[in-house]
């Protein structure tokens, strides 16, 4: 996952919004967003190479996602980050409680953020920083770096979030869809210096990425109303930004 953005009571009908999109190479194999046969509390897409995921909701309100830090350095982790999520979901802690045990074992993942949390509460941590910081009422994003890092795409898709605020309640979705399929490059006065080369640097600077090899796998929108009721919506691309899948689901409680 390589783009998120978080709203926390920007509207009154849609207390939580999140739109994300996930960035990995299209030979990874995953399977599509569904509700798992061995975690059937668990309602998200599924990294089929480490058993984990990018991004997903679970019955009863939780809600997990997690980017990659991008720094350039070399991967040492042991475990897949992919099971931060996973784990969660499946579990039972309070979020302060799981980040505690997270926090314990930071230095068996490759760098890392997470965002865990029930209903509207929400918390960040990156094991780069070791600091959990709750998100209050505003708007946040995350990319491959630590929260609110301002580079180009995350400011582009929390001020298109931020211009939801006053649309109509029927066009919030198209809109969240809207800003996920924003393809634009930022100009190179503009790019974040990473550790990659300058012509890696310009085509992730977009938050939806179209190569052959590697690009925008998933788009996911997670919209909780003000009655608990979620809405989770995925699409699926391949190379190129080929659309291969959508699935829209209607989760009570």
């Amino acid at each position: 996952m390589c783009l998120i953005v978080v709203a926390l009571d920007l509207r009154t009908d849609y207390p939580l919004m999140i739109a994300a999109n996930r960035d990995e190479f299209f030979a990874r194999p995953s399977a599509p967003a569904d509700f798992w046969p061995d975690l059937p509390q668990v309602l998200a897409g599924r990294d089929l190479e480490q058993g984990g995921t990018w991004m997903g909701i679970a019955r009863g309100g939780r809600f997990a996602a997690v980017t990659n830090f991008r720094d350039g350095g070399q991967r040492n982790g042991r475990e897949s980050r992919g099971w931060l999520v996973r784990d969660f979901l499946a579990g039972a802690l309070a979020p302060e409680a799981f980040l505690v045990q997270v926090h314990a074992v930071r230095d068996h993942y490759d760098g890392f953020n997470l965002i865990v949390g029930s209903g509207r509460h929400l918390l960040h941590y990156s094991n780069r920083t070791s600091q959990v910081t709750p998100l209050v009422a505003g708007v946040y994003g995350l990319s491959n770096h630590l929260l609110d890092t301002p580079w180009p795409k995350v400011e582009r898709a929390k001020q298109a979030v931020q211009a939801l605020q006053a649309i109509a309640p029927e066009d919030v979705e198209t809109g969240l869809i809207r800003l996920l399929a924003d393809d634009a490059r930022a100009p190179d006065d503009e790019l974040p210096r990473t550790g990659v080369p300058l012509e890696w640097e310009r085509v992730l600077s977009s938050a939806f990425i179209r190569t052959a090899g590697y690009g925008t796998r998933a788009s996911t929108l997670v919209l909780r109303d003000a009655h608990g009721r979620t809405v989770f919506r995925e699409s699926a691309f391949g190379p190129e930004g080929e659309t291969l899948d959508t699935r829209r689901f209607a989760v009570e409680g």
